[in-house]
């Protein structure tokens, strides 16, 4: 898939999350980025071949205080692990909506462990 179509679904997943949440985005850039670097892979405790399709870099909303004049917070989907690890557009479709809605609720400082506790991870 072509950089710009898979962008616009980024984009998509974005405007598709309720208003409620799209409100509260301050400070946070949102990114499409081909692979994960091993640093990336490695912040997240991954190995070299293990797939990461997105990561949240910054604070928490639930951690922050005197947040002034902060560089903004970056969530970055990865299209490439995604891509390869999907059959059918429609997969990468909905695993790029899974994955926006991951990664936002970790800038809501929402865990890994209470996502997987709701059957969202």
């Amino acid at each position: 898939m072509r950089a710009h179509d898979f962008e616009a679904l980024v984009r998509d997943a974005l405007s598709g999350l309720p208003a409620a949440f799209l409100d509260r985005l301050e400070n946070v850039d949102v990114l499409v980025e081909e692979w994960p670097s091993s640093d990336q892979l490695n912040g997240a405790g991954l190995d070299e071949d293990d797939l990461l399709y997105g990561l949240y870099e910054g604070v928490p909303l639930t951690e922050r205080e005197g947040y002034n004049l902060a560089l903004p917070d970056r969530i970055i989907i990865f299209q490439g692990p995604i891509e390869e690890d999907c059959a059918t557009a429609e997969e990468v479709v909905e695993q790029v909506c899974e994955t926006v809605v991951h990664e936002v609720a970790h800038y809501f400082g929402i865990s890994d462990a209470q996502l997987e506790e709701w059957g969202v991870a």
